[in-house]
């Protein structure tokens, strides 16, 4: 049986040299489906990597208390942001002293979004974020030091002209690996002193976590000055298990400090660190279904063009199939011959159209940070398809191959 599987393999090769131009047509059509399929996929598997990455750096154990969340579901008409008033300094300061669970409190506010930084004649683009905080958000930020310290306790009291940048930043502004601790730097009229610098966060969806700037609040209410800004409050549980517990005390005591009465709506949103990367996977899965659709329908239209070609193939080798049956093959030989050559022409497809896929998919996913992915799951589905497009598209013209007569095939011309 093995050596004829191996002798139908290489008739079926020698048939598709000689009638290469229909086939590379074919082959076209099924690569297509296959890019679709495995390119579409990969591209959503390292999309999907990197924000799993990015936001499980922030801790599965974190939670911060906003004043705007998000209504609706991305499967049923998108997602609206909804706003609360906003959240006072006095009131975060306020929960920071009130909160009694065992957990790490930070107080930050978004100081300026569009700012510039500058060090000497190196300056970066405008749209650099510089945040106000305390000494305790890069914990419950999940950012790690890679040079310095941390906003000591009187800097964050005095509001002292000192700063803390981001990765990227420092690659702009200080070539040649120069140290940027202790250098001054200018952020609109002020001029500030570096005190520390972060490790890379990568970047997720666009954003990228290390072009932030941080100054200490204190100094971004006096310096940054806007009309009612508002103050984000940031939780870190010591364990994730005492997430929910976390939340369920912070959710009472901002209660009472927002002055919400107990039939009324909270004033406040509180989410997860990863609860919006999680809605995302979870509604991916619609785009993956979507892609698995649009291949498939590709394909199919592939099988209709490839039974097509088997049929013309039977057609104009009608005397070989006679002189074939003549000498002893049997009908189930023919039928065998005209299967796998329909599978390997799909599989031909299939080939091309699986490396193609992971490279589309792969450059789609590294725009937005996404590693290089081999999505071998999808590579064994592409297979599958195109072994399953290959049987339908062959059964049929093999079916009538076998069943023509050898005496009439012999006749015909």
């Amino acid at each position: 049986m093995l050596k004829l599987i191996k002798e139908n393999i290489r008739e079926a090769l020698k048939s598709v040299r000689g009638q290469l131009l229909r086939t590379i047509l074919t082959v076209m059509i099924i690569a297509i489906g296959i890019v679709a399929l495995v390119g579409i996929l990969t591209s959503i598997d390292a999309i999907s990597g990197s924000i799993s990455s990015n936001f499980s750096s922030m801790g599965s154990n974190s939670f911060s208390i906003k004043n705007y969340g998000y209504s609706g579901n991305f499967s049923k008409g998108g997602r609206k942001r909804k706003y609360f008033s906003r959240i006072s300094y006095q009131e975060a300061i306020d929960f920071k002293e009130r909160y009694e669970f065992p957990a790490v409190v930070s107080v930050s506010t978004r100081a300026s979004s569009l700012a510039t930084l500058k060090y000497q004649s190196e300056k970066t683009n405008p749209n650099i974020f510089v945040f106000g905080t305390d000494d305790n958000y890069f914990e419950t930020s999940g950012y790690e030091m890679e040079r310095g310290r941390n906003f000591s306790e009187s800097e964050i009291r005095y509001g002292s002209h000192v700063e803390i940048i981001g990765n990227e930043i420092e690659k702009k502004l200080f070539l040649n690996n120069e140290n940027p601790i202790d250098k001054l730097i200018s952020i609109g009229p002020g001029r500030y002193r570096i005190i520390g610098t972060l490790k890379s966060k990568g970047s997720s969806m666009g954003f990228s976590g290390d072009k932030n700037a941080f100054i200490p609040i204190i100094n971004a209410r006096q310096y940054f000055s806007q009309s009612n800004p508002t103050f984000t409050i940031s939780v870190k549980a010591n364990t994730q298990n005492e997430v929910d517990p976390a939340i369920g005390e912070a959710w009472g005591t901002f209660r009472i400090i927002r002055g919400d009465n107990v039939k009324q709506e909270a004033s406040f949103e509180i989410s997860k660190s990863d609860s919006f990367a999680n809605l995302f996977l979870e509604n991916m899965a619609f785009v993956r279904i979507a892609a698995i659709a649009i291949a498939i329908i590709t394909l199919l239209g592939s099988a209709i063009g490839l039974m097509n070609m088997m049929l013309v193939s039977v057609t104009e080798r009608t005397r070989e199939i006679g002189i074939r049956k003549a000498i002893g093959a049997s009908a189930a030989t023919i039928r065998y011959q005209f299967l796998i050559e329909a599978i390997v022409i799909c599989q031909l497809g299939g080939f091309f159209g699986i490396i193609l896929g992971i490279i589309f998919g792969n450059i789609v996913g590294s725009f937005v940070g996404g590693a290089f992915i081999v999505p071998w799951a999808w590579m064994i589905l592409g297979v599958f398809l195109c072994l399953i497009v290959g049987l339908l598209s062959g059964i049929y013209p093999a079916y009538k191959a076998s069943k023509l007569d050898p005496i009439e095939s012999l006749r015909y011309e």
